[in-house]
């Protein structure tokens, strides 16, 4: 969720005696949102001693994640597994997993009298991430980063994972739910909802693409993580290489496509989803490349012939999927979105939109990328 520029007092002191569960009897130098995420409210928590490193804070959105003892649940099962396989085969450079902080009694969380449900993570220290990317070397290490994850999960069996979303990056559900409140809603007509309204008729079919893969058993259940838009991506400070992939509440067992087609699709978009030139938006094919030579440097340990195939789908079916979710919302009045405006989920979804003309007109070129980074990591 955006936070606010400036924490009203009220609201600052409630937030001071939750980070003090957290501190282990550190003094609180200052509280300062953080980050530009669209669920949760993130808070950077830093303390008066000089050695003392400052850590996250945040409030889960349980109106999105309504059991988030299982998101905690699944973070755990996720980090252990990670850390045992990397003492067992060590990186050759540096990737950090976000630390689970304990409250004063020893818990994961914090539940307030009200009923919030407040967690803390380690801050990776040294780091830095971007809304967008700069350059090839960027997209490559992005496509190194979500390889990394994808690889070091590879052998997480996904059972043992929680469905904290049920649904979520199940296309053909958010096609149900858009069908549903289309068909009880009084929409106002204009331009722009026109566009959308068309866009969605005309591709309906792109919804069953992956699902029907699973289905057929081209595609198998494996550890996602969800959320793999670029800014979710840390870098070194100095060395300017990916060294941890965060915010990891949707991690899940599910398709990895969905985490490909979405960080292609958030990491191509130079302008960014929050724009309002939506006419502007394409999908940059230098960034392409970069970002799936990266991905398959550490992906291709587990890829199947059927995983290559889906690759161009996927970028399709998720800008697809996220379009449909931001006009849904829209027609629904802004529910589950936080938005700055009434207008502002429907631009969000015309950006989508766009980007996806923009993939489909250049599928013959994404398609060739696909195959010669393929026989390139054989």
């Amino acid at each position: 969720m955006h936070q606010n520029d400036q924490i009203d007092k009220l609201a600052r002191s409630q937030i001071m005696a939750i980070a003090h569960q957290f501190s282990l009897q550190k003094q609180i130098a200052d509280i300062q949102p953080f980050g530009s995420g669209n669920i949760n409210d993130t808070f950077l928590v830093s303390l008066q001693e000089v050695e003392a490193q400052p850590f996250i804070l945040q409030r889960i959105n349980t109106k999105v994640f309504r059991e988030p003892k299982l998101v905690m649940q699944n973070m755990r099962i996720y980090a252990n597994h990670v850390r045992d396989r990397l003492q067992k085969s060590p990186l050759d450079r540096r990737w950090d997993i976000p630390k689970i902080l304990p409250t004063q009694q020893g818990q994961d969380y914090w539940k307030t009298d009200s009923g919030e449900f407040w967690r803390s993570l380690s801050f990776i220290a040294n780091s830095q991430s971007f809304d967008v990317m700069g350059n090839i070397e960027q997209a490559r290490e992005v496509g190194y980063a979500l390889g990394t994850f994808h690889h070091l999960t590879s052998d997480l069996v996904p059972e043992q994972l929680a469905d904290t979303l049920a649904g979520f990056h199940v296309t053909p559900r958010y096609l149900q739910q858009y069908e549903e409140i289309f068909g009880t809603r009084s929409i106002n007509k204009s331009p722009e909802i026109d566009y959308c309204l068309r866009f969605v008729s005309d591709r309906k079919g792109l919804a069953h693409i992956l699902e029907s893969a699973k289905a057929d058993g081209k595609l198998p259940l494996r550890t996602m993580h969800g959320d793999p838009k670029v800014n979710n991506i840390l870098f070194d400070r100095q060395t300017q290489l990916a060294v941890s992939i965060v915010d990891l509440d949707t991690v899940k067992s599910g398709l990895v496509h969905y985490d490909i087609g979405d960080c292609l699709r958030s990491g191509c978009n130079v302008i960014g989803e929050e724009t309002e030139q939506w006419q502007d938006v394409q999908f940059e094919m230098e960034l392409c490349q970069g970002i799936l030579q990266g991905y398959l440097s550490t992906a291709r340990s587990f890829l199947t012939e059927y995983d290559y195939t889906y690759i161009y789908d996927a970028i399709r079916v998720i800008t697809f999927e996220l379009g449909l979710r931001f006009f849904t919302d829209y027609l629904s009045g802004n529910i589950y979105f936080n938005v700055k405006h009434p207008e502002h989920n429907l631009w969000r979804s015309l950006v989508q939109f766009r980007l996806l003309e923009s993939i489909e007109a250049q599928e013959s070129v994404i398609q060739k990328i696909i195959k010669d980074i393929k026989y390139k990591a054989l």
